[in-house]
This record gives structure tokens, sequence and C-alpha cells, in this order.
């Protein structure tokens, strides 16, 4: 067994917090420290598992069967990542990976950012980062990346579970990209 660390951010009604501790604690979330910011709840976990996805999933299943009006909305640390939280969390230089961004080191393929172009911050996939630093033989640890998978498809399920109007447009455009231009197979 091995200990993960991840958080799981909640949407929950405005409960006693003796309520909510108590319930969470019942249900199973006892190695987890409930906080809030900004009025947003979130539990920090230090989960014992065979792997992250059975850490994470046995976490999301206790907090919402604890028997509170709850759901879990996310989880952290998230697949969205600056150039400092790439440095940060390889233990990098900001400006080493500035360099790799830019092409001025490595083979100037870094990945493109999911979105920030036309503004000042530019923001990566966690995953594709970690699988590229991986594939380039500048981290040795496939656990990186495989980590990085799976918490960016546990937070891409709880997104889609969570709206159905998304996923019926997902449908749509699939349909008519398929139809129109042959590009969804």
């Amino acid at each position: 067994m091995k200990t993960f660390e991840f958080t799981l951010v909640l949407e929950i009604d405005n409960i006693p917090l003796e309520e909510i501790e108590d319930k969470l604690y019942e249900a199973g979330c006892d190695d987890a420290l409930l906080s809030f910011r900004n009025g947003i709840a979130y539990l920090n976990f230090d989960r014992e598992a065979d792997d992250l996805e059975k850490a994470v999933g046995s976490a999301i299943h206790q907090a919402e069967s604890s028997r509170l009006p709850l759901k879990v909305k996310r989880i952290e640390p998230s697949d969205l990542v600056t150039a400092s939280e790439i440095a940060r969390r390889l233990g990098r230089s900001k400006q080493s990976v500035q360099q790799l961004i830019s092409g001025v080191r490595g083979d100037g393929d870094f990945p493109v950012p999911l979105a920030g172009l036309t503004s000042t911050t530019l923001i990566w996939s966690w995953q594709e980062v970690a699988d590229w630093f991986f594939t380039k033989n500048k981290i040795d640890d496939k656990q990186i990346c495989e980590e990085a998978l799976i918490m960016k498809s546990w937070n891409d399920v709880l997104a889609l579970r969570d709206n159905q109007a998304l996923q019926e447009s997902l449908e749509n455009v699939k349909v008519a990209m398929n139809k129109n231009y042959n590009v969804i197979a």
C-alpha cells in the first residue's frame, strides 16, 4: 500500500461544520482534513491504497455517500498548469522550463498550451507536459505520467457527470463534425 495525497473540491450546502465533519468521518473520510478557502469546501486526503485510481475513487464514493448534500466537483492537483507550476511539480527552475517552452533549449516541440495565447498567462495540460518530459527523457518516473492521466481522467468524468447539457452538446458536435468534415471517426 502507498499513501496518495490529493484534494477533493466540494460543492456543499450551508451546513454546520460539526455535522459535516461527523458525517464525513462516519462515511470513511477519516484520512482527510476538511478545509475552506474563499467559502469553498475541500478535503485534503492522505489515503492509503494500491494505486491512485482506487484512492481517488474510494474517496469520492465515501464523501458522496456521507448523507450530506454535497458533490465532488473536481480533484486537485489539477491538470491545468502554468510554467511556474510545471517548474514546481518537476523541481526545475522556471527559467529552464521557459527555455523549453520557447525552444531555446530542446527540440522546440514543447506541447501547445490549452489556453492563454492571447492573455498574459499560458496554460498547459499537466498530463501532456508530463508525457512530453518523459518521452524526451527529461524525467524517468513513468508514474508521474500515469498519475497525471488518472487525475485528468477523474476530473473529465466529474465534469461530464454533472453537465448533461455538455454531454448532449458534445454528441451533436461530434455528429456534425463527422458529417461535415469527416474529422471524428
